[in-house]
């Protein structure tokens, strides 16, 4: 099995579920899922592996890697795996460890929270009403937007010349490609059409105090030089019609609902804060810090020198440990992924 599909497996194992399995009790702490054997894909020591689990791990797949597909042989291999592992977990008894219980009561906190806001979510949706209203205050008063040409110079002596040639009748295209040394010179200083907002603002602000088709009779200075600008157009700003954004805001209105639900049920709860607080910290008198003596500056010097090196070589060895942990770890996630799947059914 290829790195991808591990990471994608192992990525997929927190949504997996087996929908139409029982349970039954085997063991102390272990959940074991009931499967009939003509709604399984395989047998794993007597153990089946039911149908909905590998549509399910090749639906999570497939969304997780964008429509990347994968053959079931390597899925339904990486299910039995995962199966081998819970069952040596189970023989060897690693279900009833302190570490395991408190792993698994942290799994059902994030699973049990989760559901909590999917439940408040699907009572409480974003209705159309609710996106229409979020578009309205925020894209219907989008502004305006103008059409501008302009001529960029290094000096307001250059720019007051050309602002008298412009005066006598000069052609404000020609001269922007004879004069400006802006990048739109070439093109006669043309900008196109745009927003204020996406000018700075002493060029935002002469644009808008112009009117259509006239120029600045003084230069205007921004961080990049002295311009002539010559307003050609402007028009009411059309912002994108609802349908192409409501997707775009649902997210944003289900973030508030979740917050308002947080906060009311926060307001309802009795918190106690036990976590002491911090002492503060206080820093010495400058004259104590120069007043170190100089055997104490040697000693904190060679502490620094000594935790450097030992730094030094936690780094390297912690590059050689990584590349030997890094089977265990997979190993380790796996079947944690399993006791996930087992929560959630």
């Amino acid at each position: 099995m290829n790195k991808t599909l591990i990471s994608l497996v192992i990525a997929s194992a927190f949504t997996l579920t087996a929908c139409k399995e029982g349970l039954s009790t085997s063991g102390n702490n272990a959940l074991t899922p009931v499967v009939a054997k003509e709604d399984a894909v395989a047998s794993v020591n007597g153990q089946y592996i039911s149908k909905s689990s590998l549509e399910a791990l090749e639906k999570e797949i497939s969304q997780r890697s964008r429509g990347q597909s994968f053959p079931k042989e390597k899925l339904l291999d990486e299910l039995i795996q995962r199966e081998l592992l819970v069952q040596d977990a189970t023989k060897k008894q690693l279900d009833q460890t302190p570490e395991f219980n408190e792993q698994l009561a942290t799994i059902k906190q994030s699973l049990l929270s989760q559901a909590s806001v999917q439940n408040y979510l699907k009572k409480n949706e974003v209705t159309d009403a609710d996106l229409r209203s979020e578009y309205d205050s925020k894209m219907v008063a989008a502004g305006e937007e103008y059409k501008a040409r302009h001529i960029l110079v290094k000096s307001e002596d250059e720019a007051k010349a050309i602002i008298e040639d412009l005066k006598k009748g000069a052609d404000f295209v020609e001269l922007a490609k004879k004069k400006s040394t802006g990048p739109s010179g070439p093109k006669g200083g043309d900008l196109g059409w745009f927003s204020p907002a996406s000018m700075v603002p002493e060029f935002s602000e002469s644009v808008v105090a112009l009117e259509d088709n006239k120029f600045t009779t003084e230069a205007v200075k921004t961080q990049f030089g002295y311009h002539i600008i010559l307003r050609e157009g402007s028009r009411a700003k059309t912002p994108p019609s609802f349908d192409s954004v409501k997707e775009k805001i649902r997210p944003a209105l289900q973030r508030e609902k979740v917050q308002s639900f947080l906060t009311g049920l926060r307001d309802q709860a009795k918190v106690e804060i036990l976590l002491e607080k911090a002492a503060p910290v206080v820093s010495p008198a400058p004259e104590a810090a120069l007043a170190i003596p100089t055997a104490q500056n040697a000693v904190a010097k060679t502490t620094e020198a000594t935790t450097a090196v030992k730094n030094k070589a936690l780094e390297i060895t912690s590059g050689v440990t990584d590349a030997a942990t890094d089977v265990v770890a997979k190993t380790a996630e796996k079947a944690t992924d399993v006791v996930k799947e087992v929560v959630t059914k």
